[in-house]
C-alpha cells in the first residue's frame, strides 16, 4: 500500500514525495549558497542558478533570503544534484583530511615544544630529519632571552617544517 502511496502511475509522485524532493533541493541549494565563489565555479551550474547562489550571498534580509533559497530550491529541481552531491562530499573528504593532518602537525609542534624526547621520535619517525635546524627552532621558540614576536616566528616556522616532513612522506 505504501508504495501506492508514494507513486502513482497516473497521478506521478504524491505530494509528500514532491515536498521531500523540493527540500531536499532547497537544503542543497543552502550547501551551495555557503561554498566560496571560486569552489562554487568549479561545480559549473548553470548560469541562473551560479547568478542566484551569487545573489543569495549578497542578501542580508532574513526573508529576502529566505525567498531566495526557495527560488533557488525551484531552479534545482531542473538540474541533476547527483553529481552537486557528489561533488560536495569529495570537499568535504578533501576538508577533513586536511583538518586532520594540520592537527597531527600542531600535536607533534606542541610535543616538541614541551617534551625533550618528542625529537628523537620524530627524528626516529622521519629519517633524515635535520635534527640540528630543528633544535634549533625548538630553543627559538621556548627561550627565555627571546622575545615574543621571535618566539612566534619561530614557533610558526617550526609548524612549516613538521608539516613539510610529513608531507613528503605521503
Amino acid at each position: 500500500m505504501q508504495e501506492e502511496d508514494e507513486f502513482d502511475e497516473f497521478r506521478g509522485p504524491s505530494k509528500s514525495a514532491r515536498k521531500r524532493e523540493a527540500t531536499a533541493a532547497q537544503d542543497l541549494g543552502t550547501r551551495l549558497i555557503a561554498l566560496k565563489e571560486a569552489e562554487l565555479t568549479a561545480l559549473q551550474l548553470p548560469e541562473t542558478l551560479h547568478d542566484a547562489i551569487l545573489l543569495a550571498k549578497r542578501i542580508t534580509s532574513r526573508g529576502g533570503l529566505a525567498r531566495q533559497r526557495q527560488f533557488i530550491g525551484k531552479l534545482m529541481r531542473d538540474i541533476d544534484p547527483a553529481p552537486i552531491e557528489a561533488a560536495l562530499s569529495a570537499e568535504s573528504r578533501t576538508h577533513t583530511i586536511n583538518a586532520e593532518k594540520h592537527k597531527r602537525t600542531e600535536a607533534w609542534r606542541l610535543r616538541l615544544l614541551t617534551d625533550p624526547k618528542a625529537l628523537d621520535e620524530l627524528v626516529e619517525l622521519r629519517p633524515g630529519t635535520d635534527r640540528k635546524a630543528l633544535l634549533a627552532l625548538i630553543n627559538k621558540a621556548t627561550g627565555e632571552r627571546v622575545d615574543s614576536g621571535s618566539k612566534a616566528a619561530a614557533s610558526r616556522e617550526l609548524f612549516r617544517t613538521i608539516r613539510g616532513l610529513f608531507e613528503a612522506a605521503s
